[in-house]
């Protein structure tokens, strides 16, 4: 029965380990992406092809990658220890 897990827990296959990842790649990786697309919002909007709309929605992007990368580093090892 497709329904068995619900009502029987203890019937459920037992939950994969989580895959341990380096966030510092992922957010270094996040924050270059907004970062670049910055500057070239910002010459869009030197040049008045773009309001200034989306260079601030790729700044926005920018302080929450770098926000991340705080937290990253205040954090390493506890979620370094949770993967193992």
């Amino acid at each position: 029965m497709r329904l068995a897990p619900i009502f029987q827990p203890e019937t459920r296959r037992p939950s994969p380990k989580p895959i341990q990842v380096d966030l510092r790649k992922v957010f270094v990786v996040g924050t270059s992406l907004w970062s670049l697309a910055l500057i070239i919002t910002v010459c869009l909007w030197l040049a008045d092809i773009e309001p200034l709309g989306p260079a601030l929605v790729c700044a926005s992007g920018v302080v929450i990658g770098l926000m991340l990368l705080i937290w990253e580093r205040i954090n390493r090892k506890e979620y370094r220890r949770l993967g193992e």
